[in-house]
């Protein structure tokens, strides 16, 4: 059969995986109680699905399981630790560390930092979207309280050094932080290994539901986090509110799958991959791949096509979901700040795609994008 559309939008959220919805199920009717419970059956059978979908996602990273938090989602988990560590800490170690292509909500939060007196450095990063870590190391000083740096970028896909960069947070007494919501399950991570302190995950970037993430916090003293909720106790006290026992066993089930299946899955998604780009190279020689060309998460790829016109090739490849940028940023006009940091120019990043596969992309979607992108191309002439 023909297809009529193809879903490669794979960065901005995942299809919920049917083996998460069945153990999602249970928790949805007749498991329906209030995990916070302790008096009876009910509460009980709740809260060891969330005993179970911690040890699951502690699992993934080689941490102990209680070391994880349960929250929304990524946004959630970085607001938490940013504000939470700065709040903590910067009365003596007011400074924060970050990079100018992190997630808006990393960005975000750390301007709220700033306004509320905080000193924040937004590092650059290379033409390859890439850290210096020698930059790095001189922006560390005495009043540095914490590093934050995604591990995997949301849209060019880059992988930042994540062992090096604890390494040197471990080295100065700083902690270390990494949005690790398009990493999670898809790389290989150890926390301990790489001097992580904290990280941030989500459900629904490894097909898991929407509205449920992680936070991984190291357990000790000098891991402290103000709350940014309150209530009645919950996780620990950093995070108050009832939990959602369906979402959280999706959550734990999905990383369960994604530890099983990850060697296998980059491995299939690696021939998907070269197949895509190999294509695209025949219908735009001129083609320009963003961010470092190996280090990277194989299911995405951002793409340029100079002098095309973006717009005209976006509207002329309908039926085709990929996106123009992070869809976090939909609402926000003109050119990708993550392009502009790496150097594009304004007409090169407005014909810019990305293209995301995943668990459930097939030969004939990735046959469809070619041509549908094919024709797009030819329509402006080529691009040569």
């Amino acid at each position: 059969m023909t297809l009529k559309s193809a879903y490669m939008d794979y960065q901005a959220t995942t299809p919920l995986d049917e083996r998460v919805l069945a153990s999602m199920l249970p928790y949805l009717t007749e498991k329906f109680g209030n995990p916070h419970s302790a008096e009876h059956r009910f509460g009980w059978e709740a809260e060891a699905a969330l005993d179970v979908a911690r040890e699951q996602v502690a699992g993934v990273i080689s941490a102990p399981s209680e070391a994880i938090t349960f929250l929304s989602g990524a946004t959630e988990a970085n607001n938490l630790v940013i504000k939470g560590v700065m709040e903590q800490w910067g009365r003596n170690k007011p400074h924060l560390i970050t990079v100018s292509t992190e997630h808006k909500c990393v960005l975000e939060a750390a301007e709220v930092c700033r306004k509320a007196g905080f000193r924040v450095t937004l590092l650059p990063v290379g033409q390859d979207g890439i850290i210096d870590l020698n930059q790095l190391e001189e922006a560390i000083d005495a009043e540095t309280a914490m590093v934050s740096v995604m591990a995997v970028n949301n849209e060019i896909g880059i992988i930042q050094p994540l062992s090096e960069i604890g390494e040197l947070c471990r080295k100065n007494g700083v902690l270390f932080h990494t949005d690790a919501a398009q990493a999670y399950g898809k790389i290989p991570l150890d926390v301990e290994a790489m001097g992580v302190d904290f990280m941030s995950v989500s459900a629904h970037k490894i097909y898991g539901p929407k509205g449920v993430g992680a936070l991984y916090h190291k357990l000790g003293k000098y891991t402290t986090l103000t709350p940014q909720m309150h209530g009645g106790g919950q996780e620990g006290g950093l995070r108050a509110g009832t939990q959602a026992p369906a979402l959280v066993a999706g959550l734990g089930r999905a990383a369960d799958i994604c530890a099983a299946e990850m060697a296998q899955e980059q491995g299939r998604l690696t021939t998907m991959m070269n197949r895509l780009v190999s294509g695209l190279k025949k219908s735009a020689p001129a083609l320009i791949i963003n961010g470092h060309p190996d280090k990277r998460w194989i299911g995405n790829l951002n793409v340029s096509f100079p002098g095309l016109v973006g717009d005209r090739l976006f509207a002329d490849i309908r039926g085709l979901a990929v996106s123009t940028g992070a869809a976090c940023a939909s609402a926000v006009a003109g050119p990708s700040y993550v392009l502009d940091a790496i150097g594009l120019s304004d007409m090169d990043a407005k014909s810019s795609l990305r293209l995301g596969i995943g668990r459930f992309t097939t030969d004939e979607e990735i046959d469809f994008a070619l041509d549908k992108i094919a024709e797009a191309i030819a329509k402006q002439g080529g691009c040569e």
